[in-house]
């Protein structure tokens, strides 16, 4: 079984009137370890309440919390939402948090690594240098790299967007991030697939999926491409669904599945995350349809 680790964000999404452990990250590794028993993330919590909520929580769910590091200066990371009428999310994330601190030198990321075949970053975690550099010291490892496009706010540069796309063996980003990766780094005139096969060959990108909330997703790996628009479920709350996505996709790489396998699951596992409130489900139930075809 590939062993994945995912290094970023541990926060809480923060309701009108109640709150769910998350962050992009920690979604992805808790489906991932759900679905394979095989996940780590990479993080720091606050020593306050919250973030020993975050790690008695994961550990009861099997997680491994041993490279998750205690900040005694900052807290436990927030994010406030708000959901449209479609349930679509808005977010306010505090800034200065504990995972902006995540400390990192050469000889921890070899001990860090160890049997990991793929690592999985974004781009939130990189607004603070202590934890860019952190890790820029787990890149150019003999693994595998997953890159999610997570923008949120203003929390990222030209600078940071091209060092995870260089690094980068597949990538996963959204339609308006792919406009916003066109501007940056190609121009002219947009077109999905086009931009999509520039910012590939431009960076030298194994796969690429761009996801499209209710018009579905697009995959593309060298001349492959499949797209797809599946039904439309009762949303409650959106938040987690890229998230999800991003872990049927992981998995579908590393296991060389056929586009369209990889891209109807993606889709379907996101759309069971999208009928809950939260990222996280309560009820490991929504798994077992899922964790058959990673048997073996």
């Amino acid at each position: 079984m590939k062993k994945i680790a995912a290094f970023g964000e541990i926060l809480f999404d923060v309701y009108a009137s109640s709150k769910n452990l998350g962050g992009a990250p920690l979604n992805f590794i808790y489906h991932i370890n759900k679905l394979t028993g095989s996940g780590k993330i990479i993080s720091r919590v606050g020593n306050d309440e919250l973030g020993k909520e975050a790690l008695n929580f994961l550990a009861s769910k099997g997680v491994l919390t041993n490279a998750i590091q205690i900040d005694d200066k900052y807290e436990t990371g927030v994010a406030k939402i708000s959901l449209d009428e479609k349930g679509v999310p808005k977010f306010m994330i505090e800034q200065n948090r504990a995972y902006d601190f995540i400390s990192i030198d050469e000889n921890k990321s070899i001990e860090i690594l160890k049997d990991i075949n793929c690592l999985y970053f974004g781009t939130l975690a990189q607004r603070n240098e202590v934890s860019r550099k952190s890790l820029h010291t787990l890149f150019s490892k003999p693994l595998k790299y997953f890159c999610d496009i997570n923008i949120r706010q203003k929390f990222y540069t030209k600078e940071i967007l091209s060092d995870c796309l260089n690094a980068a063996d597949v990538v996963k980003l959204n339609l308006e991030e792919l406009k916003l990766m066109d501007e940056l780094f190609m121009g002219g005139e947009f077109d999905v697939h086009a931009g999509s096969k520039k910012l590939m060959e431009k960076f030298r990108i194994e796969m690429l999926a761009v996801t499209k909330g209710t018009d579905g997703s697009s995959l593309f790996r060298g001349d492959e491409t499949n797209s797809i628009k599946p039904e439309q479920s009762s949303v409650v709350d959106t938040v987690g669904a890229g998230d999800a996505f991003a872990s049927i996709l992981c998995l579908g790489y590393l296991n060389n599945w056929e586009l369209g396998k990889i891209n109807k699951l993606a889709n379907e596992f996101a759309g069971k995350i999208c009928m809950i409130e939260g990222a996280v489900p309560k009820d490991d139930k929504i798994y077992d349809r899922y964790r058959r075809e990673f048997k073996g």
